[in-house]
């Protein structure tokens, strides 16, 4: 199918978005993107990008400045809290014919995304308020009072998909009873390493992102917000997580970025010719780090279905049928990390120790192969 005459509204200038434009540049339809937001924005925290990530950025043409931008990891190494190592993998070899490891700042990979849309224009601080179905289009009216119709809606927009409260009866992400701390450090230790550290339901993560700063992620479990998150990293972790989280004792609240985690999970992520791709359609907990990278897949997907299917449905039933092996697994395998983080630490420690390097290389095994 050409795309010649076909009207493409996409919601959301995020990476699911930005890499959705970008596979599509060459189809031939009209695209328009929308954005919520004023602008790029410049602020948030860290990314790691495992190496099906990056083999998705080499085929958008975007790997090189992504590279430029980033920390190639080589290991990742995990120790309970008092730092004694439980089993380590060579993430380099592990991904070795797939892609490197990349870390970097999530800004950095915003402004690479946005740049490879090249002549596409964004429609900043716009999004739509109504989506009806008019035979096979869709009649979009937008916050300005303005109304299109599309012969495609896809809904790039995230968690709280704006798209999937609008045209999936207000489906909702699910809580996973999980509450996160992110912030930025000054980086201490020079190897470029994934670093996390195992408490009693908890977890401190550390990933160099640049030549001068870290990543620190701190899963504190069941709960919600509370004040003392910073003392428990402190009496829970020591060293170094301690020296890192000092660097927040002169920074503004703004420096800490917190809120639950969450996962979306629904039975179709398409509703006529409305598609939902990305954290919009299957947000997961961030423990396999895939949400980066399954955008990044589902955007080059999407366009080689619609190139090679015969009609825009005959396309989004094509894509959800090939995706969905691959997110539910991904989906299957955190809900598995995330139940070995809650064992009694003597037993997750034991448990990680003897087969941790095993289990960590059958998690990712079928991502190797491309999507």
């Amino acid at each position: 199918m050409r795309g010649r005459g076909i009207r493409v509204l996409v919601v959301g200038a995020g990476i699911a978005g930005l890499a959705t434009v970008r596979a599509l540049r060459d189809w031939g339809a009209t695209i328009d993107l929308v954005e919520r937001s004023a602008g790029l924005t410049t602020t948030g925290t860290g990314l790691y990008l495992p190496g099906n990530a990056a083999r998705a950025l080499r085929t958008l043409g975007l790997f090189k400045p992504v590279a430029e931008a980033a920390v190639e990891i080589e290991r990742q190494r995990t120790a309970n809290s008092r730092g004694r190592r439980l089993f380590e993998v060579d993430v380099a070899q592990l991904w070795r014919g797939v892609g490197p490891c990349l870390s970097l700042h999530r800004a950095e990979l915003h402004r690479v995304l946005l740049a490879g849309i090249e002549e596409q224009p964004v429609r900043w601080g716009r999004h739509p308020v109504t989506l009806v179905a008019e035979g096979e289009q869709v009649a979009v009216e937008f916050d300005d009072g303005s109304t299109e119709r599309y012969d495609l809606v896809i809904g790039a927009d995230g968690v709280n998909s704006t798209v999937r409260r609008l045209a999936f009866d207000g489906a909702q992400p699910r809580s996973l009873d999980q509450y996160a701390y992110r912030f930025l450090a000054p980086r201490i230790d020079s190897e470029p390493v994934w670093s996390v550290r195992f408490g009693p339901g908890t977890q401190f993560l550390t990933i160099p992102i640049s030549a001068d700063q870290v990543y620190c992620y701190y899963n504190a479990g069941k709960g919600g917000d509370r004040p003392g998150w910073r003392d428990e990293i402190r009496v829970g972790f020591g060293e170094p997580a301690a020296t890192l989280l000092g660097a927040l004792d002169d920074a503004g609240a703004d420096a800490v970025y917190a809120g639950p985690n969450r996962e979306v999970v629904l039975d179709s992520w398409t509703r006529g010719a409305v598609l939902l791709i990305g954290d919009a359609a299957h947000a997961t907990s961030p423990n396999m780090a895939q949400g980066a990278a399954m955008a990044l897949e589902d955007a080059l997907v999407l366009a080689e279905s619609l190139r090679t299917a015969g009609t825009v449905g005959e396309a989004l039933r094509g894509y959800e049928l090939r995706r969905r092996p691959r997110t539910d697994w991904v989906l299957g395998q955190t809900h598995r990390r995330d139940h070995a983080l809650g064992l009694a630490p003597v037993l997750r420690d034991t448990v990680m120790a003897g087969v941790g390097r095993r289990m960590f290389r059958a998690n990712y095994a079928p991502l190797f192969r491309q999507p």
